[in-house]
């Protein structure tokens, strides 16, 4: 049964297909149109003499300039920079004739009020059927945001950079408050130092000094506090001061490294344990030279460099960390100076360096041959010797180091000079 003006037949699905698939297609050209003049970055197409024969919304957008201002009047080239155009004749164009594409170049449009706009240009030539180019596609990504990045950065790294130049005055500024400023002369001795540090943004914890005990009498001391930065700082002052005041009452070197043992121990006992390691010793002039006697808390051995060429450690097997237990026991030697020797003390940054690429360290036999190379050598040269070692291990010298270098001329014009 049928109703009256109403047709019986089901709808023709085709139909229904086609009418879509054609609002489809119309959609499709619409959109491919409206994306290539709305697109998010700017396009144009230009002939091989340069002119531009297309440009679309986005580019004139930019630039504040009508098609008909630039649709074959004005070539790519007339819109850049001078320093562009340089570049584009250059570079540019003849990277582009030879590679056929060309991709992400910096470079800087101008707008028709003048300002500059930074862009990343792409370009690809188009060929016939026969391989001949036709025109060149350039495809122009606006750079501003990334410009303004770039210059953030920049000036991120330059603040930073001046920040660091700061810090490494600061730095170096206490350093120096830690070391003496100049080595005093001493009637019939020659002394020397050297103090090298392994990174300028870092407070090291090496130390020595030279000073007058009384009767004719020197003391000296070179160590190596465990750490780095304002903390090691701390502990270097605490440790030079106690060994020139606890020196003043008592020469003996053992009776000066317990006074620093106890005032280290007292002072850093606790979760954050402070000690280092030093060599203090005393100058007692003897005829035309000096008796030495050390004592050593856990420091490496000094090296006594002979007039007569030869070269031999000075040995203080036993001694302990200074500052690690509330009693430690500390080891002493005793030798002659005599005219024309050295003693040459050390922190173990020398013999903990790095050699080549691997992680073999210089080591005290190495140093050894060093010094019997070396010998004989007046303070002055020693310490110099060992800075040139020093800088030749480069970036293998992960701490830094000190030399103190002690002698006796060989002649009365060598003390003069």
């Amino acid at each position: 049964m049928s109703i009256t003006g109403q047709s019986s037949d089901p709808p023709d699905p085709s139909a229904e297909s086609g009418g879509q698939d054609a609002a489809f297609s119309s959609l499709l050209e619409d959109s491919a149109e409206d994306l290539y003049e709305n697109a998010p970055c700017g396009y144009l197409s230009t002939l091989l003499d340069g002119k531009i024969a297309k440009v679309n919304t986005t580019l004139l957008t930019w630039l504040g300039h009508t098609r008909e201002e630039l649709i074959g009047r004005r070539s790519f080239a007339d819109l850049l920079t001078i320093g562009g155009r340089l570049y584009h004749e250059t570079h540019f164009a003849p990277l582009l004739r030879m590679q056929g594409e060309i991709n992400g170049i910096a470079l800087e449009l101008k707008t028709a009020d003048g300002t500059r706009l930074p862009v990343l240009v792409s370009s690809t030539l188009k060929t016939g059927t026969d391989g001949q180019p036709l025109l060149v596609r350039t495809t122009i990504s606006d750079a501003r945001d990334r410009r303004a990045y770039e210059t953030e950065l920049l000036r991120a790294r330059q603040e930073s950079d001046r920040e660091r130049e700061r810090l490494q005055r600061v730095v170096a500024t206490l350093q120096h408050s830690l070391l003496p400023p100049s080595l005093p002369r001493v009637p019939g001795l020659l002394a020397s130092a050297h103090y090298h540090t392994a990174s300028p943004d870092h407070l090291g914890g090496d130390f020595y000094d030279l000073f007058p005990l009384g009767g004719g009498s020197w003391g000296f001391f070179l160590g190596d506090v465990c750490g780095k930065g304002p903390a090691a700082a701390a502990v270097t002052s605490l440790t030079r001061y106690t060994l020139r005041t606890a020196a003043t009452h008592d020469h003996d070197p053992v009776a000066v490294l317990n006074t620093l043992n106890t005032a280290l121990h007292e002072h850093y006992a606790g979760d954050d344990p402070r000690y280092c390691t030093v060599i203090f010793g005393v100058l007692s002039p003897l005829g035309d030279g000096f008796t030495v006697t050390i004592g050593s808390g856990g420091h490496p051995p000094l090296l006594h460099l002979r007039a007569d060429g030869s070269a031999d450690y000075l040995p203080t097997p036993g001694g302990l960390l200074v500052g690690a237990l509330p009693q430690a026991r500390f080891t002493t030697a005793s030798t002659r100076l005599a005219p024309g020797d050295t003693l040459l003390l050390y922190t173990d940054g020398l013999t903990e360096a790095r050699t080549g690429a691997g992680t073999a360290r210089f080591g005290d036999e190495a140093l050894h041959s060093f010094a019997n190379e070396l010998a004989p050598a007046v303070p002055e040269a020693a310490t110099a010797a060992i800075a040139t070692l020093l800088e030749s291990f480069g970036g293998g010298l992960d701490d830094d180091a000190a030399v103190l270098a002690l002698g006796v001329p060989a002649t009365t014009t060598e003390e003069m000079e």
